[in-house]
């Protein structure tokens, strides 16, 4: 537990011991190194807890009925994860096979998952049939023709949501804009394909069509946005129901809530965010002459964003003059590839100076055969030495999942923490495992 005297950073999970060391959800990230090695995952799983339920409440008391939140696996995928999600009854969305296949390993009920992806094959539709999944979300025509095919060799009827764009622009980086009318996600409304999509799956036997999807991006900081693409969603139903008679029981407004990853970012209250959108959504309900549907949200990146930090070591200092430091850990790119990918910025601390001041300005370099092989840039840090253990703050989301084995650098262990003990979630990755394949 936090002592409420420590000093915190960033978040109230990341404090400073009175040794000096940084701590993780009330563990001494010295131990922890220690114990397990580095690059090492570590997921605060009473923070994670925490945010479900927080989803879970304010969904039920703004929306009342089934509303509910569905957790997005893509931001952290493991079989311990969806245990914990099956033990705080959530729903997930999942968006691959091996997602899919993860979750059921683990004994997640799978009428509670939804099945996401913009390109099904014949047999993602099958696998996700014969597992029971409660609800697809179908992405163009070619998926409704094939899964009426597919549910009707097997005599079902399955439910779905639609996926369309609303045409909304959040604003924020172009590589998760996903809401946007030219998208490769989803069909348009504005041009008429999303209600001709809706006229078909209405016609087909072995489908059920339960209502409408849609996802305008990720890492958004203001709730205007969803609230616009809410009343667009409204409208949308409207006509639908105008030109079909079919009334939408369900609306799913997809994920994207910011998080912190610096001080430089906003705080961003969830719980208001909720009540927010709960209101417009009433409010256009109503605008339109239609009952409030069940709304369902997919959060992901703000539900295990925060609980996550990765730790290194740190092996070389190299001081160019008049250029930049370079501090040089085990990992880089393969364990978190997003500041190549993004220029994802990060909080970068030195945990085992942790109570000293950041005095000195370092680009963090993974240690990859790459020259993009970086972490982060212009990052203030206590100077660093040889054996330092180095803290990336706020990684639970899209690190571990996004992680591979370039250079043939095995993917690091994943440790949970609650209540201050520690426990292996997934092993660190060996050389034979990177050789298990190879013929």
């Amino acid at each position: 537990m936090t002592n409420c005297c420590e000093k915190t950073i960033l978040h109230g999970n990341v404090t400073v011991g009175d040794n000096g060391l940084l701590r993780f959800a009330g563990v001494d990230t010295a131990d922890l190194a220690a114990k397990y090695g580095t690059p090492l995952y570590l997921f605060d799983t009473d923070r994670i807890r925490e945010r479900c339920k927080l989803y879970q409440s304010e969904m039920k008391a703004a929306f009342g009925g089934d509303s509910r939140p569905l957790y997005a696996g893509k931001a952290f995928c493991t079989k311990a994860i969806y245990r914990i999600m099956a033990e705080c009854g959530m729903s997930v969305d999942l968006v691959s096979p091996g997602e899919l296949f993860t979750a059921k390993s683990a004994g997640f009920p799978m009428e509670r998952a939804f099945f996401h992806g913009n390109n099904k094959t014949d047999a993602d539709i099958a696998l996700a049939l014969d597992a029971g999944v409660g609800c697809f979300v179908c992405d163009s025509r070619e998926e409704l023709v094939a899964l009426d095919r597919i549910a009707g060799e097997r005599g079902v009827c399955q439910k779905i949501l639609l996926r369309v764009t609303p045409g909304i622009d959040p604003h924020t980086f172009a590589a998760v804009t996903t809401g946007k009318v030219d998208s490769k996600f989803g069909s348009p409304i504005a041009t008429g394909a999303a209600l001709e999509l809706a006229k078909l799956a209405l016609s087909l036997e072995h489908i059920d069509l339960d209502g409408f999807h849609c996802h305008i991006g990720s890492q958004i900081f203001d709730v205007t946005p969803y609230v616009d693409a809410s009343n667009v969603m409204l409208s949308f139903i409207k006509d639908v129901k105008d030109a079909t008679g079919f009334t939408a029981k369900t609306l799913n407004l997809g994920g994207g809530f910011g998080v912190r990853y610096t001080e430089s970012d906003p705080e961003f209250d969830y719980a208001e965010a909720i009540k927010a959108l709960a209101k417009a959504v009433k409010e256009a309900a109503q605008s339109n002459g239609l009952p409030t549907p069940t709304v369902l949200l997919e959060p992901g990146r703000s539900i295990v964003a925060d609980a996550g930090m990765t730790l290194y070591t740190v092996g070389t200092v190299k001081e160019i003059p008049g250029f930049r430091t370079y501090v040089s850990v085990d990992g880089g790119m393969p364990d978190n590839p997003r500041y190549a990918l993004y220029r994802s910025v990060y909080t970068v601390v030195n945990a085992t100076h942790a109570d000293k001041a950041p005095d000195r300005a370092v680009t963090v370099a993974g240690r990859c055969c790459e020259s993009g092989d970086l972490i982060a840039e212009g990052a203030r840090i206590a100077t660093p030495v040889r054996g330092d253990l180095l803290a990336v703050l706020v990684t639970g989301a899209y690190n571990y999942s996004m992680a591979s084995n370039y250079n043939r650098i095995p993917r690091p262990p994943v440790v949970f923490l609650s209540e201050g003990k520690d426990a292996l979630a997934v092993r660190r990755e060996s050389f034979e495992d990177l050789v298990r394949n190879d013929l």
